[in-house]
């Protein structure tokens, strides 16, 4: 099933194109159960996080499974978890994953770049240099902060991992861009986002026009399209049956006419969503509105029955 390497800006490194994402897991027994799943499925890239809280059940189904270290292809990401700064943050995740290096670490959002972009890469390029991480990046920057990054980096990110789907893929399009110029690679997660949370929109069409015809399934169709960007996939599930089609989907070629199909009908949904999203947020804005007029005309209310009933009870 060619889910490919793609090569990293790391020299001599590649990062497997399909990746199993621990985000929504927990801890506990529930995510070594289904990273068991995942990796007798073929999984082999493995997607944690410091904010996910599952490191730890990572390393265990690793140890209980046998597997050699590098026969796993371990991402994980400094979330500022805990205030925790970036050199504490990583040798806590290679204990909690029981190994003494990662293979991608990854800046979990631009927000945690504090006192400032360059100051907290800075750290980053210590952590590869001591040679806790074999590659890094960053996750969900967009192309100025890259900018800012690249302007007084010594080692260009790897990877930037973000939120890619078709209904987003115009919007994401200039942080696609830039990335390429600087041969930094795309992780892409929610992309099965027009089947999962936006049913009903325009790319439904020919998503299932192109799955009838190439008997295969929307979500396929999705994971074949970001693979058709050049972009690593990011994803899960608790069936196996689903893992086990995520994994055939990257024997589907799309051809160029059904990726522009794919971006046409995303770019019109885009902007419906976008509507969609803006009266969502007025909407509950306006029923945050009433809850506090009602609740302030309740205790302006009660304050007038407590004033008579104070009058009644000095009469």
């Amino acid at each position: 099933m060619p889910w490919d390497l793609i090569p990293l800006n790391s020299v001599g490194y590649s990062i497997p194109s399909l990746a199993y994402g621990t985000g929504s897991m927990g801890s506990g027994q529930w995510p070594i159960d289904q990273l068991t799943q995942a990796f007798d499925t073929g999984f082999y890239h493995i997607d944690t996080a410091q904010l996910y809280r599952n490191e730890a059940e990572v390393g265990i189904t690793i140890g209980q499974l046998g597997l050699e270290r590098s026969d796993v292809f371990i991402t994980t990401k400094f979330s500022g978890f805990n205030g925790l700064d970036i050199p504490t943050s990583i040798r806590n995740s290679l204990e909690y994953l029981n190994t003494s290096y990662v293979d991608l670490y990854l800046i979990h959002n631009p927000n945690l770049a504090v006192p400032d972009i360059p100051t907290v890469w800075a750290q980053m390029e210590k952590v590869q240099e001591a040679g806790l991480a074999r590659s890094i990046g960053v996750s969900n920057f967009n192309e100025k902060q890259l900018e800012i990054l690249l302007s007084s980096a010594k080692i260009k990110p790897a990877a930037n991992q973000i939120y890619l789907h078709p209904y987003n893929y115009q919007q994401q399009s200039p942080t696609l861009e830039y990335a390429a110029k600087y041969d930094i690679v795309i992780e892409a997660y929610g992309a099965l986002t027009p089947v999962t949370g936006e049913p009903g929109g325009p790319a439904d069409a020919p998503l299932n026009e192109i799955a009838t015809r190439l008997g295969a399934t929307t979500d396929q169709v999705l994971l074949a399209w970001i693979k058709a960007k050049g972009a690593v996939v990011v994803t899960t599930s608790s069936k196996k049956a689903r893992l086990l089609s995520y994994l055939s989907a990257g024997d589907l070629e799309l051809s160029a006419e059904d990726v522009k199909m794919i971006d046409t009908a995303g770019a019109s949904g885009e902007k419906g969503i976008t509507v969609r999203h803006g009266l969502r947020k007025l909407g509950v804005g306006v029923l945050f509105g009433i809850l506090i007029l009602v609740a302030c005309s309740y205790f302006k209310g009660r304050n007038k029955r407590r004033n008579v009933a104070e009058v009644l009870e000095r009469i």
